[in-house]
Order: C-alpha cells, then sequence, then structure tokens
C-alpha cells in the first residue's frame, strides 16, 4: 500500500522507522519546520526529519500542511492512505477529505484525546492504557477506530519506560491495520476525557496542594523529557529545582528516618536524603535533582554541594 506519512516527535520517530520496516514504506513523510531550540537557539529538526533523512525517504517541512502546495506534494505521491502520528498541527478541509487518513493515537479512546495522552494517563494514575489506530475527522481524536491494545501501566512506570512500549504496539497496530483493514467503529460517547498540552504550570508542583502520591505521578509522567519542577523558597527571580526522581514515604519510613515530617511545601534532610513535605502530612524524597543551571544528580550530592535550598 502506497502511504505518506505525517508526524513529529520522537513517538512519531519510531511509528515512521516500523512502517518504512512493512510493505507501506511511505513515499513522502512530512513534519514541520526546522525551530529554534537550546539556549543558544539554534534550528534543529524534528525527530521524524532526522529519521526520514536516515532512512532514505523524501521528505517536506512545509510552514502549512493545509497549503496548497504541501497538499499537491502530498497528492503527487498518490497514497492510498496518509498516516498520521503526533504531527501537532491540525489537518483541516480540503486535506481532510482529500485521502484516506488513520491516525496512531497513544490512549484507549474516547479516554485522553489530545496533545499529551501519556503524560496525563501517568500523571491520573490510571493502571491501564494501549494505542488506538483512528480515522482522521474534523473532530479532536473523535474519529472511528479500527483496531485498539491495551498495555498495564507498572506501579512505578514513567514516561521513558512507557513510551517505549507504546511505540512498538503502536507501530505493530499500524501496520496491521493497513495489512488487514479492519472495520472501523464509532467511539462511545461516555468516559471521554481530554489530555491537555503539558504547559509550566502542569511541571510545576504545588506540595501545599497534592499529596506525595499525586506529585509523584507528575514527576514520573514528565521524565525524562519534560520534567517536573519546584519553586525554590526565597528566590527573586523565581527559580526552580528540577525533580527527575522522587519517592513517596509512608509513615513508618519517615519515622525510621529520625526527623520530624516536613510542612507542606517545606523541604528538609534527612542525612544524605532530601524530603518535601506535601499535603495530608504526606512526605516525597526527592532522589534526583536538578539545580537551575546545572545538571541533573543524586539528591545526596545536591545536599553535599549546595546545602539545603533556603537554610
Amino acid at each position: 500500500m502506497r502511504t505518506v506519512y505525517l508526524g513529529t516527535s520522537d513517538f512519531a520517530a519510531a511509528i515512521l522507522r516500523r512502517l518504512a520496516d512493512s510493505p507501506h514504506r511511505p513515499q513522502l513523510v512530512v513534519t514541520r519546520p526546522d525551530r529554534p531550540k537550546g539556549r543558544g537557539r539554534k534550528l534543529q529538526s524534528p525527530p521524524v526529519a532526522d529519521a526520514a533523512r536516515e532512512l532514505g525517504i523524501e521528505l517536506d517541512q512545509p510552514a502549512d500542511v493545509n497549503g496548497e502546495e504541501a497538499r499537491a506534494r502530498i497528492a503527487a505521491a498518490r497514497p492510498d492512505a496518509v498516516i498520521v502520528c503526533a504531527f501537532g498541527a491540525l489537518i483541516k478541509e480540503p486535506l481532510l477529505s482529500e485521502h484516506e487518513i488513520l491516525n496512531v493515537h497513544p490512549s484507549l479512546l474516547p479516554r485522553w484525546r489530545g496533545a499529551a495522552p501519556l503524560e496525563r494517563a501517568l500523571m491520573a494514575g490510571d493502571e491501564e492504557t494501549g494505542v488506538a489506530i483512528m480515522r482522521l475527522t474534523a473532530g479532536l481524536d473523535s474519529g472511528p477506530v479500527c483496531l485498539v491494545e491495551p498495555t498495564p501501566v507498572a506501579p512505578r512506570e514513567t514516561y521513558g519506560t512507557l513510551a517505549p512500549r507504546l511505540e512498538r504496539i503502536g507501530g505493530d497496530l499500524l501496520v496491521r491495520a493497513l495489512d488487514e483493514r479492519p472495520p472501523f467503529a464509532e467511539q462511545p460517547e461516555e468516559g471521554v476525557t481530554y489530555a491537555e498540552k503539558i504547559g509550566p504550570e502542569d511541571r510545576t508542583l504545588d506540595p501545599v496542594r497534592d499529596d506525595a502520591a499525586t506529585l509523584d505521578r507528575v514527576v514520573r509522567g514528565l521524565t525524562p523529557h519534560v520534567g517536573a519542577r519546584l519553586p525554590l523558597p526565597a528566590s527573586d527571580p523565581p527559580a526552580f529545582l528540577g525533580v527527575a526522581a522522587a519517592l513517596p514515604l509512608d509513615g513508618e519510613e519517615v519515622a525510621a528516618l529520625a526527623v520530624a515530617a516536613p510542612a507542606p511545601g517545606a523541604l528538609a534532610a534527612a542525612g544524605d536524603r532530601l524530603l518535601l513535605g506535601a499535603a495530608g502530612g504526606t512526605v516525597l524524597e526527592l532522589e534526583r535533582v536538578q539545580p537551575p543551571g546545572g545538571k541533573a544528580m543524586p539528591a545526596a550530592d545536591y545536599l553535599r554541594g549546595r546545602g539545603l535550598p533556603g537554610a
């Protein structure tokens, strides 16, 4: 089957590699334009662009995928199906109706429609997630679904451990959908949730509002690609301590440290262990942190080199 592939992210790049290794290798890959990134603001290609070059597949990076020039280039590839995965821009009419468009979406639709389904599933404490293959429609991830494969979420799962598994599932499921052409069924209206894009407020831990288990889910859902952060006390301008790994402690574990549980929002040291007080009298141990402008390190190294923040 002749295909054209639209995608941008690391997740989409993994799906592209699986598709390219199948009988449905894309004739054309379309991704977003290069953008400035990092402190030096150097132009950087999207992961899908890098993957397409490695695979030797024709690449297009239009400013507007819905524009006439981009649509003409897609049409020139004569695709039997257009595949979309984490493209990062809306597909609009008339492109939406010019081709059969399949979407690889890493959630158990209708749960977690939208931009950040993996992160939101982990942050919500879902015990199961998966991948769905759907037909793209004008609604946000609301089109009919032809294949779904679930996978359990492990108790200490992070984005970094979950994403590769969903990449494997998604790639195999996409190839199966193209091989077998299974029928589509409309999504149920019950159980719809939306995975909004992760913003600064989502990464900022609020231990006064949230308990340790909730904070831990945020850390795991944003590790290692986005990163959770904790506002540092008495910092002007505001500064943040990145939190790359954490662990909720129960009452017995806190008592064994022979220190009083810190108040919600307060930090305390128990030897070389860094503790954060959270809502409900709970405690989160910060196991790996990243100081402003520095690299991630074990909390013990941070305490030895910098001491307790705000002390």
